[in-house]
């Protein structure tokens, strides 16, 4: 038979059988045009680290800023004016005692009372940190757990870590000196333990793991213990025991709803399996119970009865008609 010409090769519109290898073109084009090796990888997974981390603590809290407007920066304006009014009322005598009673916080006071001075303690600067550079810091914080979190969530963390140093520093009094370096003297008990320091680390920490930010989390985390290091103090102790704090507070993170979902269904599931079946259903209206008749009415000739009770008049056209008689 004649072989037709369009069959001739593969490139001429013949199908390539299965002996057929592939292009020459094809062969490597993919692995030659992109690079490979370790070190691609690894740049690779840091841009898009970078970009998920720049995406979630920058861009998505820009948004919600332009959606909401100041007011999604009520938590940080209270919190910068808060410690700009404590540190004025501070330069005066008066002042000083004023703010000492309601917002100084140290571990030799009484537990209740040490509970009840712990909000206001947030807004009380420390003595020996710059004012200043810590408002921005405060400021930076408070809008971006304020903008990607909400009021209520922000609130929650910043007094939970500030909390959690506080009562460590009680059980680490309570220790004594020694146990590898954890007790502390109990001299300790009088250092005024005042500031949002530990709120604004506990803050960037759980961003940072909620949002998943490794760069956030290094510079937060490492300058702590940076802190605890160069300069071991009371206030060292208390922002690693915050970092910690935010840590489980973030792993937890939208954790507890399955548990508190499931108590509820096992509640309501027991509710329904101890509801009586037998008796009547409460949940419907019931009618009204019809009224007994009292001995007076009872007595009384049909006439005098209610019309409701008494026989119908027959008309009188009607009365000496005969009756239908029933079949």
């Amino acid at each position: 038979m004649e072989e037709r010409r369009g069959d001739v090769g593969i490139g001429h519109g013949r199908t390539a059988g299965p002996g057929d290898g592939p292009p020459p073109a094809a062969v490597g084009g993919d692995e030659r045009r992109r690079p490979g090796g370790t070190p691609y990888r690894i740049v690779s997974f840091v841009g898009r680290t970078l970009r998920g981390e720049w995406h979630g603590m920058v861009v998505e809290p820009f948004r919600q800023l332009l959606r909401r407007g100041l007011s999604g920066l009520v938590l940080a304006f209270v919190a910068a004016f808060g410690v700009i009014f404590f540190h004025a009322i501070a330069q005066h005598p008066t002042g000083a005692t004023v703010v000492r009673l309601t917002g100084g916080v140290k571990a030799a006071l009484p537990l209740p009372l040490a509970l009840l001075r712990t909000p206001v303690s947030l807004y009380v600067p420390a003595l020996d940190l710059p004012v200043w550079a810590g408002i921005t810091q405060l400021f930076l914080a408070f809008a971006l757990a304020e903008l990607a979190l909400g009021r209520a969530r922000t609130l929650a963390i910043a007094y939970v870590t500030t909390l959690a140093g506080t009562l460590t520093v009680r059980v680490m009094i309570a220790m004594g000196p020694g146990w590898w370096g954890l007790g502390l003297p109990p001299e300790t008990g009088q250092v005024l333990d005042t500031g949002p320091s530990a709120a604004v680390v506990g803050l960037f920490t759980y961003l940072a793991v909620v949002r998943r930010a490794p760069v956030v989390f290094a510079l937060t985390g490492g300058s702590m213990v940076w802190e605890s290091i160069v300069r071991p103090n009371l206030a060292g102790r208390e922002h690693l025991i915050a970092v910690a704090a935010a840590i489980v507070l973030g792993l937890l993170h939208g954790r507890w709803r399955r548990p508190v979902r499931a108590l509820t269904v096992l509640l309501h599931s027991r509710r329904a399996e101890n509801r009586p079946t037998g008796g009547p259903d409460l949940s419907e209206p019931q009618a009204p119970p019809a009224a007994a008749e009292s001995p007076a009415q009872a007595g009384a000739p049909a006439a005098a009865r209610p019309p409701a009770l008494a026989d119908p008049p027959v008309p009188a056209h009607r009365v000496n008609e005969p009756r239908a008689q029933l079949r």
